[in-house]
């Protein structure tokens, strides 16, 4: 059934979440703003680097100038503190393994700045072959227009419908579903099952090693 797998990257294969909220908190100190729990950065990142300052700033702070500051300001700060906790998620290792094993196209698609992405994978996921690692552009709609996505597909000549989608957020789910990939929801991640269901998610599994079941077809 599937000849690829698509996957997320901040939530999905690596965990991410104190190295991004670090970044972000010590640019909104910088700039005189209130700072937020780790935890809330399961619901401020996945969108873009943007995004996340919107949702990191008070509301009377969210003029385009202060965004694009605060964001730039950030992702500096990101470049330098990115590697002190982000690794990849208990069983994601093996799950890269078994997949390459079993002949299959790895491909990485992210909101993440592209530079970020290209950095992270080649530092932490190097021993495993992506035929694809795709961050975002400026030029192109970010996730979860389906975009990317589709060009991915098509250059790679594997119909979309041949991707398993694996992904942490709504916004994961929507590219699947609007990209006509099947699109699986995992739970150790930035969200919850039920907005990965909402969104579009066919099947949620709570460990990598589900994936292989997945793709074996003994889970359907």
């Amino acid at each position: 059934m599937f000849k690829a797998v698509l996957f997320d990257l901040d939530g999905t294969l690596l965990y991410t979440l104190q190295d991004v909220a670090d970044a972000m908190n010590e640019a909104l100190t910088h700039f005189g703003y209130p700072t937020h729990p780790v935890e809330s950065y399961k619901y401020f990142i996945g969108d873009s680097v943007e995004a996340e300052a919107f949702r990191a700033l008070p509301e009377s702070a969210r003029d385009s100038q202060i965004i694009k500051k605060v964001a730039h300001f950030s992702e500096e700060i990101y470049d330098n503190c990115w590697a002190r906790t982000t690794k990849p998620y208990p069983g994601i290792t093996e799950l890269l393994t078994a997949i390459q094993q079993r002949g299959l196209t790895l491909v990485i698609l992210s909101n993440k700045n592209h530079r970020f992405t290209k950095v992270i994978v080649e530092k932490l996921l190097a021993q495993w072959r992506f035929e694809i690692v795709q961050g975002a552009l400026a030029d192109v709609p970010l996730k979860p227009d389906p975009t990317l996505a589709l060009q991915i597909a098509e250059g790679l000549k594997i119909p979309p419908g041949q991707f398993l989608y694996l992904g942490d957020t709504n916004t994961d789910m929507q590219t699947a579903v609007a990209a006509g990939m099947f699109p699986v929801g995992c739970l150790w991640g930035y969200r919850t099952g039920d907005e990965l269901l909402k969104s579009g998610a066919k099947i949620l599994i709570k460990h990598p090693s589900e994936v292989i079941d997945i793709l074996d077809n003994k889970r359907k």
